[in-house]
């Protein structure tokens, strides 16, 4: 079989899958994603994938369930097509908080996610900052689980001094603690109470702030009341200023109000998700791109060679 790289891409992020093609050297390969008048979608495939090596990149954003059908209907397309193997890359996965029972008859959303990939043909996903690490076990096929530490940590060295990570919850210490320990920094966790979903109330912080360049770190800012809220509890507590580091903003309903009216002296994403209405204009917001960290994965993934020494 021919050992041919192709790169497709819905409609979620051209950009994204751009940029990645654009590090790999390769061209972006065509593919008529649309929508019919009655919301149904169509795929076609204008090239020949015949035993080649497919990655498919699309973030399944808002709008979810659009984005994710555009990419199980690209999957079934490219499969019937005699495509070698197809990898799903989606940098940010929808539906990941729906990842467990914390109530009575409800869903676990993300490992019905899983299930749709595996039924269409996907063959092995690569995935950026899951929200749970245990999203892994619900697939039955290999998935490569990248962090845009090394993008996001750089920025960090490069811009802040005398700075002290922060965890905006206890879920978040493993990861904040590891970003502290690499910039050899102090670790603080502030201690919230959430009644609501999508609502929270900032208690107090544990650990010394005092004076420092305080950084929040979480894997995705929707609404942006927890980073908000933390910021202000860090301020009382006497930080010098607030920034925040998230993977995938998500940024929806009040978010942008919430930012811009916030303690917050920035706020630092990456591309895993495109920007999209009053995101594009706010001026505290610094996207970092992760396309050639997706592309060196892509590279390795494509070779058989280890996707875990990206972090040695």
């Amino acid at each position: 079989m021919p050992n041919i790289i192709k790169i497709f891409s819905g409609n979620a992020h051209r950009q994204l899958a751009s940029e990645i093609a654009c590090h790999l050297d390769l061209p972006l390969c065509e593919a008529e994603v649309k929508t019919f008048s009655d919301g149904e979608i169509f795929v076609e495939v204008k090239e020949n994938v015949r035993g080649t090596d497919v990655f498919v990149i699309q973030p399944t954003c808002t709008p979810v369930n659009d984005h994710l059908m555009e990419l199980v209907i690209m999957v079934d397309a490219l499969r019937r097509a005699s495509a070698r193997r197809i990898t799903a890359v989606v940098p940010y996965y929808g539906y990941a908080r729906q990842d467990r029972k914390n109530a009575p008859r409800v869903p676990i959303t993300a490992k019905v996610v899983a299930e749709m990939f595996m039924a269409v043909g996907v063959r092995r996903v690569l995935c950026m900052d899951l929200h749970a690490g245990q999203i892994q076990g619900f697939f039955n096929i290999p998935v490569d689980h990248l962090y845009a530490a090394p993008v996001v940590l750089g920025y960090i060295q490069e811009n802040f001094d005398d700075v002290v990570m922060v965890s905006p919850d206890a879920g978040g210490v493993e990861r904040t603690r590891a970003f502290a320990k690499r910039l050899n920094s102090g670790l603080a966790i502030i201690d919230k109470r959430r009644d609501k979903p999508n609502e929270c109330e900032a208690m107090h912080v544990i650990g010394d702030v005092e004076g420092k360049t305080a950084i929040l770190l979480d894997d995705m800012v929707d609404t942006a009341g927890t980073l908000c809220a933390g910021a202000k509890t860090l301020i009382a507590n006497g930080a010098k200023e607030v920034h925040a580091c998230c993977s995938h903003a998500v940024l929806s309903g009040p978010a942008i109000e919430r930012i811009t009216n916030s303690e917050l002296k920035s706020l630092v994403v990456t591309n895993s998700i495109p920007l999209r209405g009053e995101a594009l204009s706010c001026e505290k917001i610094t996207v970092l791109s992760v396309s050639k960290l997706l592309a060196n994965a892509i590279n390795r993934i494509h070779n058989e060679d280890s996707v875990s020494s990206l972090f040695v």
